[in-house]
């Protein structure tokens, strides 16, 4: 699932607020259970079945409850979400918001402050850099149900069989290891992914981001962060790089070689864990290693903070919230998280969940030690939606329709538009 990469797609007419109706499926009934209205955006196939069976055991438990489960679509979840809540009609009590979603929703006011909930009864059991990525102006609208990051993935026997016998710690290893794998193994080096998601690493390698938040200052065509775009561009041509990929099915390809040993190496998040494992490469879970992201010119690494939040709609009565909230709470506790994270090799967000045979799995052990490296996002509401005019810029520079400084120069005036106030 491409998660990070529909962020970039915010629709979002935030000087609008939520209206206080109903969510979706919401039984005002006095006179029997109350029915909450929950949408998940995992992946339907591989994730969703786990948080399923969970509901099943929280009815169980909770004979007052009712949970009409809805699988969204991920990269159309936001936009539905978002139209819903503008128009007071369709909202679901319960959302599973990625991360970069929530600051913009509370900023429009569709989602309920969790401090001093039931919700959030466990608030210091999450990790604190997670409940951070949950607030906005100081107050806290999700709780962490699942957290992710970008990761080096690589095939440990096509490294071995290389002479490599570590990975990569730097962009300029990644090409110098790219060629040594090409000429000994016949197969692709790297495949770097193409999306403007998957280039914050470049950045965060130079010192910068798009934007400076604090300063209230667009940096997209500073020299840093040219330099970085840069280093990711050089990677589409050399001996061992793959070139870029501008189709609409470029994720797909590129998974489909990594996971069959077409490719050495790549970068990617752990919602592909499962994936892996159904690759010929990683029948053999043991081959999968998965290292930090390599280090810009600066010296430093640094991949963004990813996962999921479950938030509550604020368009719906004290008794749907209360349903709302005692659900949340069941679903990102410790004994959940496990169960989750033991059937969809996903990192749970809590230290207490993260139990021996969870971190047996080597795809999550693998992450886990990789966290550290994690960025959080900016607290600006519009974040996330800047990856919308850099990604199509970031396109045609890949794709060698536009120059780096034109198609960078472009962004920076979609950029603009998002967030008028932000200088240059």
């Amino acid at each position: 699932m491409r998660r990070g990469i529909a962020a970039s797609a915010l629709v979002a007419s935030l000087a609008l607020t939520a209206t206080a109706c109903g969510g979706s499926g919401s039984d005002s009934k006095s006179d029997g259970p109350v029915t909450i209205t929950w949408w998940d955006t995992s992946n339907a196939t591989n994730e969703a079945p786990t948080y399923q069976a969970l509901i099943k055991e929280f009815e169980a438990a909770n004979k007052d409850i009712k949970v009409k489960y809805v699988n969204v679509q991920f990269d159309q979840a936001q936009n539905k979400f978002d139209t819903a809540a503008q128009s007071g009609k369709g909202a679901p009590d319960v959302l599973r918001s990625e991360v970069g979603w929530t600051p913009a929703f509370a900023k429009a006011g569709y989602f309920v402050p969790l401090d001093g909930t039931a919700a959030l009864a466990d608030k210091d059991k999450f990790q604190s850099s997670l409940i951070t990525q949950a607030q906005y102006e100081g107050k806290t609208y999700g709780v962490p149900l699942v957290t992710d990051t970008l990761a080096l993935v690589y095939n440990k026997a096509l490294l071995k069989k290389a002479g490599i016998t570590a990975a990569p710690t730097s962009w300029d290893q990644v090409k110098a290891d790219a060629a040594k794998i090409q000429d000994k193994t016949k197969t692709t080096g790297y495949w770097g992914p193409e999306a403007a998601y998957y280039t914050q690493p470049f950045l965060y390698g130079e010192g910068t981001d798009m934007v400076d938040a604090s300063a209230k200052k667009i940096t997209i065509t500073s020299a840093a962060a040219e330099k970085g775009y840069q280093t990711w561009l050089d990677l589409y041509s050399g001996k061992g790089l793959h070139k870029a990929d501008v189709t609409a099915d470029a994720y797909a390809h590129r998974q489909d070689a990594f996971v069959n040993g077409k490719v050495a190496m790549t970068i990617e998040g752990p919602w592909e864990i499962t994936n892996f494992y159904k690759g010929s490469a990683f029948s053999d879970k043991s081959n999968l290693g998965i290292a930090t992201v390599p280090a810009g010119s600066t010296g430093k690494a640094g991949a963004p903070t990813g996962g999921h939040n479950l938030s509550i709609y604020a368009g719906i009565d004290k008794a749907h919230q209360a349903a709302s909230e005692k659900f949340v709470a069941f679903m990102t506790s410790a004994k959940s998280q496990t169960e989750i994270a033991l059937k969809n090799s996903t990192l749970p967000t809590r230290s207490d969940a993260y139990t021996a045979e969870v971190k047996a799995d080597p795809g999550i052990a693998g992450y886990q030690a990789v966290l550290s490296s994690a960025q959080p996002r900016p607290a600006l509401a519009e974040y996330s939606s800047l990856w919308g005019p850099v990604g199509t810029e970031l396109t045609k520079i890949a794709g060698g329709k536009e120059s780096l400084d034109k198609g960078l120069s472009t962004a920076e005036l979609g950029i603009e538009k998002l967030v008028p106030d932000f200088s240059k």
